[in-house]
């Protein structure tokens, strides 16, 4: 323990539950105008306790069914550097949950403190503090569910989420979890998935936040900040505590989850691709971007391809706690069942077992059927288009860059209507995909350069390619098929195909090419544009 450390119990920092993982993936916070100056770091004093980093573990997922299980708090001065730490373990009054998951059993937490024992020490050390977390909502949810219980009537505690400031401090982050942002800021994650392991590791995540060079502060904070000093703490509970289960509101959004009975006992194929992706695709095909943190967790969840009773009561609770609307959610099932359906054809056919994931994951999320059917059959014929399409070589003269491959998502804005409808067509027949907006995995956007509107601005903003609808005419004439070059090749300098070509375009081609000429070059994302850019410039010098 670091000094000024204060432990409420010795045996804490063991692996916390898997649910606390989804805490970390999940929370969300919300800010509201304020008149008020912009925070100043500088004005505080260092010494001083500015901000309590909490992070739980707990036996569910539901705030109002499970119980906190082990709670850390660490307190970070003006500047984000350490000032002190706390960590306990709860008595849940029940089952401690997947024991086999999270390594703590009954016995383990059988002599330890009820939380109402200590809803005064943690009022304490969060009085007079900003609050940070992690997927901040999630964890607000479990604190006030465990304040209720034990009487208290607890005031509506403004917080900063680190997962919502990942937006601005590493805007180019494709998943925000907390592994994520700590790899991407070099934060080290000790005892992940432990209450105070993951606390610290967010305290450093806010260090590395508040000491970017050229970054300002982001202006969530400074709202949350002022707002922080405006809260009331009551000293102590009003009321007698609670020995019974907090209710679980009735809540109509929660119908859109359908109960299944367990069908199988493995992770289905479609599912195990997707979760390995960033959450952009998700968004390429409507998902609201206020549900992502939703579908992050419904991805866990479906894992095994089921949706238990239990599952479904406790991701009915958390639509309420993320305040997501009807609309919200069907759009957000949608996307996930397209994404799914696109996946499924990535390598050319839709199986047998894939068709029955799909089937069993659309009934689970209440897409009609019909609706089921129509996804497939779109993505049947660009499928058959694409596998009677004669794909040709490119010229020896070409001078278009990269060509245009089968599966790239390509945006239109402006053009002549004709001429635009016509491409549009063509695109989609030949297994292109035509998406309504941009985002960091369109591949260009096809314009004419008459019409400056939103999707301009954001295909500017991410630097994607724009081609003029001429030439899109021509990368459609020379389309090049989908690279099916493994990322693994990588490592090893051998490929699975033939020797890279005038053609081989790959990311995994590029990666390799680009170690050769003594590029650093990661093995996650998307490849830099300038790397795409000097590798085709060699690849024109060579031929």
């Amino acid at each position: 323990m670091l000094a000024g450390t204060v432990d409420a119990d010795p045996v804490a920092g063991r692996c916390g539950a898997l649910v606390g993982l989804f805490g970390r993936i999940f929370k969300t916070t919300k800010s509201t105008p304020h008149s008020a100056a912009p925070w100043d770091p500088g004005d505080e004093q260092s010494s001083e306790p500015v901000f309590a980093v909490i992070d739980i573990e707990t036996t569910g997922l539901s705030p109002r069914q499970d119980r906190i299980v082990e709670l850390a708090v660490v307190r970070l001065d003006h500047r984000g550097s350490i000032v002190d730490e706390w960590s306990t373990r709860f008595n849940p009054e029940g089952p401690v949950g997947a024991t086999h998951i999270h390594g703590i059993t009954e016995a383990d937490v059988a002599r330890a403190p009820l939380f109402r024992e200590q809803s005064h020490a943690l009022a304490g050390l969060l009085r007079s503090t900003t609050v940070v977390a992690h997927n901040a909502r999630f964890d607000l949810a479990f604190l006030r569910a465990e304040y209720e219980r034990s009487g208290w009537d607890l005031p509506l505690v403004p917080a900063y989420c680190t997962l919502q400031g990942s937006h601005h401090y590493l805007p180019w982050l494709e998943r925000r979890r907390l592994a994520d942002c700590c790899a991407a800021t070099g934060v080290r994650l000790d005892r992940a998935h432990s209450a105070l392991g993951d606390a610290r590791a967010t305290g450093h995540l806010m260090n590395r936040y508040l000491s970017m060079p050229h970054v300002p502060v982001h202006p969530d904070l400074s709202q949350v900040r002022t707002d922080a000093r405006d809260v009331i703490w009551p000293d102590g509970p009003t009321r007698r505590p609670r020995t019974t289960p907090l209710e679980r509101r009735p809540n109509t959004v929660g119908a859109q989850l359908r109960r299944t009975t367990p069908r199988r006992q493995r992770q289905g194929p479609l599912v195990g691709q997707l979760t390995n992706l960033g959450l952009t695709e998700l968004l390429d095909d409507g998902a609201p971007e206020g549900t992502l943190p939703y579908l992050e967790l419904l991805l866990e969840v479906l894992e095994d391809g089921v949706m238990t009773e239990e599952e479904a009561g406790a991701l009915a609770d958390l639509i309420e706690a993320y305040e997501l609307g009807s609309d919200e959610v069907a759009s957000a099932h949608h996307a996930f069942v397209t994404a799914l359906a696109h996946r499924a054809l990535d390598d050319g056919h839709v199986s047998r077992d894939e068709r029955a994931e799909l089937s069993t994951i659309a009934e689970i999320l209440d897409v009609e059927p019909m609706t089921l059917r129509r996804i497939i059959s779109h993505a049947d014929e660009a499928r058959a288009a694409r596998l009677s399409a004669d794909l040709r070589p490119l010229p020896d003269d070409w001078s278009l860059g990269e060509p245009l491959r089968v599966g790239d998502k390509v945006v239109f804005t402006g053009c002549d209507e004709v001429q635009r409808n016509a491409l549009e067509k063509r695109a989609e027949e030949l297994g292109v995909r035509v998406m309504g907006k941009v985002s960091r995995t369109t591949v260009m956007l096809v314009t004419d350069g008459t019409f400056a509107g939103g999707k301009a601005a954001k295909a500017s903003e991410l630097g994607t390619r724009t081609v003029h609808p001429d030439q899109f005419d021509v990368l459609l004439t020379y389309l090049q098929p989908k690279s099916t070059t493994g990322e693994s090749d990588d490592t090893t300098g051998s490929t699975s195909a033939a020797s890279p070509t005038r053609t081989d375009h790959s990311p995994a081609a590029i990666r390799r090419w680009a170690r050769q000429q003594g590029y650093e070059v990661s093995d996650r994302g998307r490849v830099p544009r300038s790397l795409i850019e000097a590798h085709a410039r060699a690849r024109a010098d060579q031929d």
